[in-house]
């Protein structure tokens, strides 16, 4: 006897939850075991919490959301609420708590989970905005892989040997297609108010109208950017807003961070390897100034985070958006450079199978891409699940990036996901790509 439709699709959701909360917890214990306990709980820089504060953080977060807010359940241990939360803790201070011991975390952060493994196999999915469709489940799953992007990102920044290793994307032949792509003017819909998983600050689905602009077929390469390097670009004012000047000059900023020059080579520390720059990989580690700054002196722009996602999304042929480049098929090895696969970004023009309609190419995974957008809320902007993930950031403080890199996962990455942060910023696996507006009649 076959079973009705909503229990199969009920199963489905079930294991996909399950699914993305195992590969969360499993890539949360390489980022944590790979290393020895002081570098557990050291802080290797104050941009950064150290890797002991993001592990129970994850679990403290589970707890909240999935036991005691879905669940219904007492508090584990309400006494260490205060020491994870992140709005009431900078970064900058968090090695100064009494932080749980990395073993202790380790203990809790899997109590959790065990306790909210029990607790899917009985969800219904159905009730409430938190339940429906597993979005809690979901929720957790984005919120742990966004921590261990950001774990990486410590693994980056973190001086000593070599902890972790991948295997690198295949080569492939260099790139020979176009350069830029026409995107058309006109309508596309932006956002989305159907993908169950989405956050708050990407919805709900709206129109937006977009002129006819040139993009990028691929993103900005350390070979174009080198041209920059060379070219003086870091010592010309012309290119640089007063902001981006200022910043640049006050902290000594020639070069993409980690990059350093050696005779006449140049040369990057990579997850604590040292290796020449290679000219076909995405640019990555720069700043939204210097994002900008390169657009200008290439005579061109960076896009709109409308412009990207038009790019990204439009499917011209049948006057939809997608939910990615692809189609509306979630990502496979095929389409993109995702989920720590690898440890760096693969050489412009890999993909082809991930393109857009349009044929603009590695919009997904391999490096945030700036854009020109301040990070507001669409019309129509709905807090949820709480104020502090989206709407305290709204402002011109900081920039949105899309796209997501090597570094994220799946699950935390789609044609609609926004990522923010402060044009300064340059430890996050941050690139990009640039536009120029067409001429029109």
């Amino acid at each position: 006897m076959t079973a009705p439709e909503t229990d199969i699709d009920i199963e489905a959701l079930r294991d996909r939850a399950l699914t993305s909360l195992t590969t969360a917890r499993d890539r949360t214990t390489l980022l944590t075991s790979c290393v020895e306990g002081p570098d557990l709980t050291a802080q290797h820089s104050p941009l950064m919490s150290p890797l002991v504060w993001d592990l129970a953080h994850i679990g403290n977060q589970e707890e909240l959301w999935l036991l005691r807010n879905v669940g219904g359940r007492e508090p584990m241990r309400p006494e260490i609420d205060s020491l994870y939360d992140a709005f009431e803790h900078p970064r900058s201070e968090r090695p100064t708590l009494p932080l749980l011991p990395p073993e202790e975390a380790r203990r809790y952060a899997a109590e959790v989970r065990g306790r909210a493994l029990d607790l899917l196999e009985g969800a219904a999915f159905s009730g409430t905005r938190l339940t429906e469709a597993g979005f809690a489940f979901g929720m957790i799953a984005q919120h742990e892989q966004q921590h261990d992007e950001t774990m990486l990102i410590t693994h980056q920044l973190r001086k000593g040997p070599q902890a972790l290793t991948a295997p690198d994307p295949d080569p492939v032949p260099p790139f020979t297609g176009p350069s830029e792509v026409l995107v058309p003017g006109g309508p596309f819909t932006m956002g989305t108010s159907t993908e169950p998983w989405a956050l708050d600050n990407e919805r709900p689905a709206h129109r937006r109208e977009v002129a006819p602009f040139w993009i990028d077929t691929t993103p900005v390469t350390n070979a174009r950017y080198l041209a920059f390097v060379e070219d003086g670009g870091y010592d010309d004012r012309r290119w640089w807003t007063p902001e981006g000047w200022a910043h640049i000059r006050e902290h000594s900023i020639v070069a993409p961070h980690y990059w350093r020059r050696e005779g006449d080579q140049w040369l990057r520390r990579r997850f604590g390897v040292t290796e020449v720059v290679p000219p076909e990989e995405p640019v990555l580690h720069v700043c939204w100034y210097e994002a900008d700054a390169y657009a200008r002196w290439a005579g061109r722009r960076l896009p709109t985070e409308a412009e990207w996602e038009k790019a990204a999304r439009h499917d011209p042929a049948e006057n939809r958006s997608r939910r990615y480049p692809w189609g509306d098929a979630d990502p496979a090895p095929a389409h993109a450079n995702l989920g720590q696969r690898h440890l760096r970004p693969a050489p412009a023009g890999s993909y082809p199978q991930g393109e857009s309609p349009l044929g603009v190419r590695q919009l997904i995974g391999d490096v945030w891409e700036w854009t020109s957008s301040d990070f507001l809320p669409y019309p129509g902007f709905s807090a949820f699940p709480y104020k502090e993930y989206s709407d305290v950031f709204f402002g011109p403080e900081y920039k949105v990036l899309r796209g997501g890199s090597f570094a994220v996962d799946p699950v935390a990455c789609r044609g609609t996901f926004r990522n923010w942060d402060y044009p300064i910023r340059r430890q996050i696996f941050s690139g990009f790509r640039t536009a120029r507006s067409a001429e029109t009649a």
